[in-house]
């Protein structure tokens, strides 16, 4: 059988009759990607709500939708699919105002920490939400086209998953992160740990250090990490924001090898930010004698949130069996980042002295 990339799947289908979206929140991720994702796959808009009212208006001016006056107002419009695009702090109080039942997609991430998470967690179960976190990476057309390749054989069995990051990262655009006690895990790298989860399962534990850097005062900007999933497969990663030293060697790559073929992946959105570059997916596929590039048909921002609204919006409608990151399986993955930073925080096992 010879390996064809473009037989890969790369996008999740869309519901058949959408439903409107009203998103709380009118930060950059909004402008940025959740719009434009939504209206690229002609998923309907209604309206957002903003605490700031003038940012609120600009921003849905500028995209010809309802700038709600009350969050009251927002959570009333019927049939309406809730995308919280709010800060962790925020999550609990909009949770509390939706209709029973509703359809939510919540930013990552679940809340600051486990216990937030588990506090998220517990209103879902009380008010019956049919809740998504937003790990949005499970669904870019390069990790879509990727899971298909395991999925179909063509790295035979997984045993390394190794995550290279050199960035130069413009923290500055998230006035909402300064003074915050944990950022580099919770915020950023917990897209990676929640995809490694999806790809390799559950853990059986970590170990990790998260830093920050002495020229600014984010807590954590640094991270080196290894999951433990026992002798057979080694996962790692090593992840610097502050590669301030020109585009040359900077990168944002992963490198998964099977027992019989291997993944390279760039994730460019992160090289240059907010401008970004291409994402890039080369297989070397089982039987093959060489790296074959996947011809790919969108990138993380904005594509990855058209999959992630669609399949909560044919789960609400029924088409979907399955609720991908669903704040079950999401609660998970802050246990990892909650393990990671448990860790970070412990003493390393000392070095013996000279006899």
């Amino acid at each position: 059988m010879t390996f064809d990339p473009k037989a890969l799947s790369q996008t999740w289908p869309l519901p058949s009759n959408p439903r409107p979206i009203v998103t709380f929140g009118a930060g950059s991720i909004v402008g940025d990607a959740h719009f434009p994702a939504y209206r690229k796959a002609g998923l309907p808009v209604a309206g957002l709500y903003d605490p700031d009212l003038e940012k609120a208006k600009a921003l849905a001016e500028k995209w010809g939708v309802t700038a709600y006056a009350s969050a009251d107002e927002a959570a009333a419009v019927d049939g309406a699919i809730f995308d919280l695009a709010t800060p962790p702090a925020a999550h609990c109080a909009v949770l509390e105002k939706l209709p029973e039942g509703a359809g939510v997609l919540i930013q990552k991430p679940m809340g600051a920490d486990l216990a937030a998470a588990t506090e998220i967690l517990d209103i879902c179960r009380e008010r019956n939400l049919k809740a998504v976190v937003n790990f949005q990476l499970r669904f870019a057309p390069m990790m879509l086209a990727l899971k298909d390749a395991i999925a179909k054989g063509w790295l035979g069995e997984v045993v390394d998953v190794d995550a290279w990051l050199a960035l130069d990262t413009p923290w500055s655009l998230w006035a909402f992160l300064k003074g915050l006690p944990r950022i580099e895990m919770t915020m950023h790298s917990i897209h990676y740990l929640d995809l490694i989860r999806q790809l390799l399962g559950d853990p059986q534990g970590v170990h990790a250090k998260s830093i920050g850097h002495p020229s600014h005062d984010m807590a954590q900007t640094r991270t080196s990490a290894i999951l433990d999933y026992g002798d057979r497969v080694r996962c790692a990663l090593s992840i610097n924001h502050d590669h301030r030293f020109g585009r040359k060697h900077q990168a944002c790559e992963f490198r998964i090898s099977g027992t019989e073929g291997a993944a390279y992946l760039q994730l460019g959105v992160n090289l240059n930010y907010p401008e970004g570059e291409p994402d890039i997916l080369e297989i070397y596929p089982k039987g093959g004698d060489g790296w074959v590039n996947v011809p790919l048909e969108g990138k993380w921002f904005p594509d990855a949130f058209v999959g992630r609204m669609a399949n909560l919006q044919r789960f609400v409608a029924g088409e979907d069996q399955e609720l991908v990151s669903s704040v079950e399986d999401g609660w998970l993955t802050m246990a990892l980042v909650e393990a990671a930073y448990q860790s970070s925080g412990a003493p390393a096992t000392p070095i013996a002295g000279r006899p």
